[in-house]
């Protein structure tokens, strides 16, 4: 339970980290503050529900597919939260191809350094 948790807090701030920083780059691409946390949680459910089904169809149907899962399940994530949200602005479809490279190369990077904090914290935590 306590991993399944982290996980979820870890892939939670990295796409958290990913919108804020295609939100800062990108002239057009913009969410209200409100609207941020629904499209933080839209977004990342529909990249949980959407990354399995491109995973199996990659592997049966398109092997060639398999290296851009992640970005083709950002894409889909911001795609439809965009639809879904009126407080969201993508700014058209260069900047949501742009969004997509920037969202997903963040949460990457964030998702790979954010768990060894995470397990520190947590390792420390029990040794006390």
């Amino acid at each position: 339970m306590t991993r399944m948790l982290a996980k979820a807090v870890t892939l939670l701030l990295a796409n958290a980290a990913g919108l804020l920083v295609a939100i800062l780059l990108l002239n057009g691409f913009s969410i209200d503050l409100m609207g941020f946390v629904t499209a933080l949680i839209l977004f990342t459910l529909a990249s949980v529900i959407a990354e399995p089904i491109l995973t199996r169809i990659s592997q049966k149907n398109l092997p060639a597919l398999a290296g851009g899962v992640a970005l083709v399940t950002t894409f889909i994530g911001l795609l439809l939260t965009s639809l879904l949200l009126k407080s969201m602005n993508t700014g058209g479809m260069v900047n949501l191809l742009q969004a997509t490279l920037i969202v997903w190369l963040v949460a990457l990077i964030v998702g790979m350094i954010l768990p060894k904090f995470l397990l520190t914290k947590y390792l420390q935590d029990k040794k006390s």
